[in-house]
């Protein structure tokens, strides 16, 4: 899991510094760097799969080995701070994590350019000890020397375009088990992120795959997925338990139907009726799209959502931050989601506030600030006298700053 982020000049994170749990959910008006910070997760994904600088701000066309990598928005033009000075093409990130099984913190830092495609800095420990450090005028990756001290093994020639992380753990001679293993769950960590937004006409479309572990980021092969998981008498009760939860007068059970060439999609069942997927509402089938997210064979160690207020009537909203709460760290280890309605807060509570944070912009400097709400002054006395969803949706916490 993340722990800590530290981001410094990407789009308009001028510096940010955050503390992440399980569940983070980023509150904030339009336009003020909420979408920037996954962005910047993208980004890091990126890393993970080893591309380039270029490829991953710039996207990379479908391979025989990879898939198509779109673009970060905007591309290298305007992934750094821009201000009234010129830009200093410089974008930082530092990374800690957790990873299971092995003792003490991981931590990675890349610094890059967007301009020039170059990685500046680069450097990953390890329960505080360094594992491997590069500098942009050095192509080479310093590594500790092989035991007896054969320094001539202890470097990776490298270019600068590409970050090193990947190239080490191809390379790992003069690394231990331990360490080797902790930088896989670390790159599988960053591979491994479903940036979920499901759309409904998607959702509806048949599937002619018998199977699915894990539904696409728009909700392709929703219908098998939904096959799989119901076929688990265990994790299908659950995911039936959380829709009848959101349509309790609509929902006795799920029928998949199959059509005459062999595709099939779902359907709602009440008594003896049958609710296909095409006449259910935008909403049920997001919130639908959500909840299957956690019972997926496959589920994603971090898993982001974007604006999940959408279609969502503020009762269905509450029940899925419900969803959100009783379920990240089962499965899915981690989850990012952003919204811009009070009610995605309403029903939080106080022990909550560390790791919702709120997003706002300062109008002179375009730069975005990301607050926890419980260091946002005075805001945990207001909260235990008025709803906390009235002071978001009044702006006092916008002027709070």
């Amino acid at each position: 899991m993340i722990e800590h982020i530290e981001i410094e000049g990407f789009k308009s994170l001028e510096k940010v510094s955050l503390d992440l749990g399980p569940l983070n959910i980023f509150v904030g008006t339009n336009g003020s760097g909420k979408t920037n910070f996954l962005e910047a997760l993208r980004v890091l994904q990126g890393i993970g799969f080893g591309y380039t600088i270029d490829e991953i701000l710039n996207g990379k066309p479908e391979g025989s080995n990879s898939k198509e990598w779109k673009p970060i928005r905007g591309g290298s033009t305007f992934a750094e701070f821009r201000t009234s000075r010129p830009p200093r093409d410089l974008v930082s990130f530092r990374v800690r994590a957790s990873i299971p099984s092995f003792a003490g913190p991981l931590t990675f830092q890349i610094g890059l350019s967007p301009k020039n495609g170059v990685v500046y800095s680069e450097s990953l420990a390890i329960g505080g000890q360094t594992v491997y450090e590069c500098m942009a005028d050095d192509q080479t990756v310093k590594l500790p020397p092989v035991p007896p001290n054969n320094h001539e093994r202890s470097h990776i020639a490298r270019g600068n375009s590409s970050p090193a992380l990947a190239q080490v753990h191809r390379t790992p001679w003069s690394l231990t088990v331990p360490v080797i293993d902790a930088i896989a769950s670390f790159i599988y960590h960053l591979q491994d992120v479903q940036a979920l937004q499901p759309i409904p006409s998607v959702q509806r479309e048949y599937s002619t795959a018998s199977r699915a572990v894990r539904m696409g980021d728009r909700g392709e092969d929703f219908s098998a997925l939904l096959k799989t998981i119901l076929s688990d008498d265990s994790k299908g009760s659950d995911y039936l338990s959380w829709l009848k939860e959101l349509t309790p007068a609509e929902l006795d059970g799920i029928e998949i139907l199959t059509n005459p060439d062999g595709a099939f999609t779902f359907a709602f069942r009440k008594g003896a009726v049958d609710y296909p997927a095409r006449v259910l509402s935008d909403g049920t089938l997001r919130f639908a799209a959500i909840a299957a997210a956690f019972f997926q064979p496959a589920p994603p160690r971090l898993l982001l959502l974007e604006g999940i207020e959408k279609g969502l009537h503020p009762t269905q909203l509450q029940l899925l931050v419900e969803l959100l709460k009783s379920q990240t760290g089962h499965g899915v280890e981690q989850v990012i989601a952003t919204s811009y309605s009070p009610h995605a807060i309403a029903w939080l509570k106080e022990e909550d506030y560390k790791h919702v944070f709120l997003c706002t912009k300062n109008e002179e400097t375009g730069a975005t600030s990301i607050t926890p709400f419980s260091e946002v002054l005075d805001l945990m006395e207001l909260a235990r006298t008025q709803p906390i969803a009235d002071l978001f949706a009044e702006g006092w916490m916008e002027n709070a700053f």
